[in-house]
This record gives structure tokens, sequence and C-alpha cells, in this order.
């Protein structure tokens, strides 16, 4: 074979094969790169015909569904009529049903007289009867005459009335205080007057280093937490992160001198708001 003959199929080879050979002729066919890069066109065909198919089946189906319920025989329905008969007319030569037992009032209760002594004149005094002793107080009731009757009887004057049980007595307990509650996030948080910017001013104007501080090169940030209240008023400021020699006490002094703060709101209510501040000292 000349080498006209070999350039020909060589250059027939490159004709024919297409740029994946092209890119791999030299490589390693078999790592996967190749045979994803070859099957790279059907994957697409077939994943575009699987959606082309789902998307017709989504919008046929409803249509499917309604041809087919409509081809189906309707259900007939069953109407039963019910009719009540009258009820037996009522026999005039019935006799009405007898009247309940008349209820028998409970007996009286056994009292004895007892007239509390009135003191007058010997002419004016009357034979009257002796009072009650104490033995014979106990076994009945004292009341303003005397009359037989039970133990287990109600009292006179009670006999047709009805007794009601006295309510338990009612201790009023009073309520304990509602303590206001104290928010750490609110819709529109508290603010310093004229903002941020004049904050920084105010700190940078009341600051003063700690002479211990200086002299020991104590840099560092202190952080004070304070509870801004519904009239924007400084509380309980207090140091929960500190550096020591004298700056935390100065930045305690130099918060609470701070003017009121514009509340924080919540529902367009002013409201207590917890607030933490960090103010950092450092030497120049």
């Amino acid at each position: 074979m000349n080498t006209n003959e070999s350039q020909g199929g060589f250059v027939g080879d490159i004709m024919k094969a297409d740029v994946n050979d092209l890119i791999f002729q030299y490589r390693n066919k078999e790592y996967g790169a190749y045979v994803l890069r070859k099957t790279y066109a059907n994957r697409m065909t077939k994943g575009g015909l699987l959606t082309i198919a789902l998307v017709l089946a989504a919008i046929f189906l409803p249509m499917l569904v309604k041809a087919i319920r409509n081809a189906l025989p309707e259900e007939e329905t069953l109407n039963v009529e019910v009719t009540l008969s009258e009820p037996p007319p009522l026999d005039p030569k019935t006799p009405p049903p007898p009247p309940p037992p008349p209820v028998e009032p409970p007996p009286p209760k056994a009292t004895i007289a007892f007239v509390a002594p009135v003191v007058k004149k010997d002419e004016e005094v009357v034979e009257e009867v002796p009072p009650p002793t104490q033995e014979e107080m106990k076994e009945v009731e004292v009341s303003t005459k005397t009359q037989e009757g039970s133990n287990e009887g109600v009292p006179d004057g009670l006999e047709n009335s009805v007794i009601e049980e006295a309510p338990e007595e009612v201790k009023a307990v009073e309520a304990a205080p509602v303590k206001e509650e104290v928010f750490k996030v609110v819709e529109q948080m508290p603010s310093f007057p004229d903002g941020q910017a004049a904050l920084m001013r105010f700190l940078g104007q009341n600051i003063e280093y700690p002479t211990i501080a200086k002299e020991n090169g104590v840099e560092g940030m202190v952080v004070v937490t304070f509870v801004v209240d519904k009239d924007g008023t400084i509380n309980n400021a207090q140091v929960v992160k500190g550096i020591g020699a004298g700056c935390d006490e100065e930045a305690l002094r130099v918060v609470r001198l701070m003017p009121k703060w514009q509340p924080g709101k919540q529902r367009g209510q002013p409201v207590k708001v917890q607030f933490n501040l960090p103010i950092r000292f450092k030497l120049e």
C-alpha cells in the first residue's frame, strides 16, 4: 500500500468519525465519559418524548375520565314515600286517669314557748306559765308557742315552704399582680434619639478611659444590657461581658447618663424591651 492510499484511508476515517471519536482518539474509551457522550442524543430524545407524553396525559386525562363517566348508565334513584296512619280516635267513654295522691305535709316540729322576761310593776304582773328548764329545752326547739310534734318535723311556718341550702361561703382570692412582660425582639426596636450616629457621638464625648486600664494597656469590648421602658427610660443596666480595670464601671456610668430613648413598639403599642449595647475601649 502506497502513501497516497494510506492517506486517503486516514482522511476517509476522519470524515466518518464524529466529534467524540476525535476527542477520545488517544484516550481510554472504557472510562465512562465516552459512552455518556455517545448516548447523550438518545437519552435526550427519550427524555423529551417522555415529557411530551406526560404533558399530553395531564391534558387529556380529565377529558377521558369525563367521557367515560358520561358513557356509563346513570344510577336509578329509588323514591319511597312513607305514609303514616292517623292515630285512633279517643273514646269519650274512657274515664280520665285518677289524680295523683295528695302529698301530706310533714309533721310540725316539737317546740316549747320561751318568752324573754320583762321588768314590770307588781300590780301589772300576770300569772304566766313558768319558763322551761334547761333539760326541757335540750329535747325541743325554742319558739314563741308550745306545740306537740316530732323531732324530724319542720319548724312552725315552714310546712309549705321550700328550704334551700345556703350557698357555701366564697372566699375572695386576691389575684396576684401580673408581671409586665419584657420583650427581647419586637416589631419596632428601641433607638437612641437622632439615630445610631448620635449614639456613637454621645459615647465618644462622655466615656473617660480609666487610668488603670491605660497604664496596663487594657482594651476590649464591654457589653451592657438594659431595659428601655415604655416612656424610653433606661432601667436595670447591667454588665453581661466585661474586661475589668474600671472599664465595666465606666460603661455603666455612661449608659445611665443617656437620655430617654425612642421606646420599642409591638403591634403599635409601646412595650418594655431588653437591649444589649456593646461599648469598645481602644487605646490610641
